[in-house]
């Protein structure tokens, strides 16, 4: 094991609605199956948003901030248990989301071995950073929210079951829907209906949508109805919400979902926007959220990416296996990346929660410097 500085500068939150501070943290030594690594990459997450403004998930003050992902060098390895073949020297990027020694914004964070991918030849820890809490998202909530199947590997003349069904991806230019859409047509699912700005429909196309429809017009669930008119119902089987706002997409949703149809949202549920005078809302129970407008026998389901390491198959290969092989042989490609400046770790980080807070992001992920190579 390489020698480890004792301690390390981390990005906290002092108190809901405050600005970011510099910390002083300790560096973890690993345990057995742990690594540590230098972290020179995150990216920016809505929930880091929720966490900063609205105090989600948030037990206690000073709170180390960082859910985005982290990319970076592994610097020293656990003796003993299962490493997934890492060792020091290995470029790795990880969704790594227990908070404490594996928070993002720090310049070392202790993890399990299974929450790092290796990164493959070629691809930068700037795009790589961009892929890891998505991706595990997209395959977390297709599996266990909406049951559709995604077998690892591809078995050479499989079909899936729901194949020319129709699954609607709503908010399809967020990182979650970039990657849902490219994840579904490797999957060979055929009829995927894409939700968007128009001007991101040409490459949602060309990451996999079958048609593409824009939620800024006024008759956008009605061009939507229209083109599944002929389809048995549930004429839109499955719904994936990438956005989870009760009046910007769960109300059009309440129009299209019919008995049978498996909605599964995002959380936290966005009840109303943070302003300069008041905090925002969030709702976590997705049964709570316009119950008398939902059709009878409409399953709405709320995405809990943290119950992933629940599925033992995807605790063990998703992202030690599957990710880095996606990303290698071409089929996932990363979001398009904005880079965040800032003259510290701080001010990038504080820049990154202003961006999000002003939604001018679209299309693409907020990443930032931790530290230097």
């Amino acid at each position: 094991m390489s020698t480890l500085p004792s301690t390390q500068k981390a990005v906290a939150l002092p108190a809901k609605r405050t600005p970011l501070i510099e910390i002083t943290t300790p560096v973890e030594p690993p345990a057995a199956g742990e690594i540590v690594v230098r972290v020179q990459w995150t990216a920016s997450s809505p929930l880091d948003l929720h966490r900063s403004d609205g105090g989600l998930l948030i037990p206690s003050y000073p709170a180390l901030q960082g859910s985005g992902g982290a990319a970076g060098t592994v610097v020293a390895v656990g003796t003993g248990g299962d490493l997934k073949g890492l060792q020091i020297g290995d470029q790795v990027s990880a969704f790594a989301f227990h908070g404490g020694k594996e928070a993002n914004q720090q310049e070392y964070i202790t993890i399990p071995a299974y929450l790092a991918s290796k990164i493959p030849q070629g691809l930068s820890l700037q795009a790589a950073v961009t892929v890891p809490v998505n991706l595990v998202t997209v395959f977390h909530s297709v599996t266990a929210d909406l049951e559709l199947e995604l077998p690892w590997p591809i078995p050479q003349d499989w079909q899936p079951k729901e194949a020319s069904k129709p699954i609607l991806v709503w908010g399809a230019s967020s990182s979650v829907g970039i990657f849902a859409i490219q994840v579904l047509r490797h999957w060979r699912y055929t009829k995927v209906l894409a939700v968007s700005s128009g001007k991101h429909h040409e490459y949602l196309k060309s990451l996999g949508a079958t048609i593409c429809f824009d939620y800024t017009k006024g008759d956008v669930v009605d061009n939507i109805l229209d083109y599944v008119k002929d389809a048995k119902e549930p004429k839109v089987p499955y719904i994936l919400d990438c956005i989870g706002s009760l009046h910007g997409t769960l109300e059009p949703l309440t129009r299209i979902a019919q008995r049978g149809s498996r909605v599964a949202v995002m959380l936290p549920v966005i009840i109303k926007d943070a302003t300069e005078e008041d905090e925002p809302e969030y709702e976590m129970d997705v049964s709570k959220c316009l119950p008398e407008k939902w059709a009878d026998g409409a399953i709405v389901r709320g995405v809990r990416t943290h119950f992933y390491l629940q599925n033992e198959f995807f605790k063990d290969r998703l992202q030690p296996e599957i990710l880095p092989a996606l990303l290698a042989q071409g089929i996932i490609k990363p979001n398009k990346q904005r880079v965040v400046e800032g003259a510290t770790l701080v001010e990038r980080a504080q820049n990154a929660l202003s961006l999000l807070r002003s939604k001018a992001v679209s299309g693409e992920k907020l990443v930032y410097r931790v530290s230097e190579a």
